[in-house]
């Protein structure tokens, strides 16, 4: 079950070093949790292309395995088809 955030409520009750540490993050693919409001850690994705996780923490290069993942034409490419 997915809980309903009201967002505007929780930004103003976030101190500015909260919400600095949003900005932040966690590790390279995790933001920054907000304990003392229950907000969770989310993780994130920078491939445009695509979505990919890798195995365990897993490098920031890429370098490392990852699990089978799900990729899109590229932008260059549905331009000149």
């Amino acid at each position: 079950m997915s809980k309903s955030w009201n967002v505007s409520s929780l930004l103003g009750q976030l101190s500015l070093e909260e919400k600095a540490s949003l900005c932040l993050g966690s590790d390279f693919w995790h933001t920054a949790p907000g304990p003392r409001l229950g907000i969770p850690e989310v993780r994130m994705s920078n491939c445009p292309h695509g979505l990919r996780k890798q195995l365990g923490g897993g490098d920031p290069a890429g370098i490392s395995g990852s699990i089978p993942a799900t990729c899109f034409p590229t932008a260059c490419a549905l331009g000149s088809s």
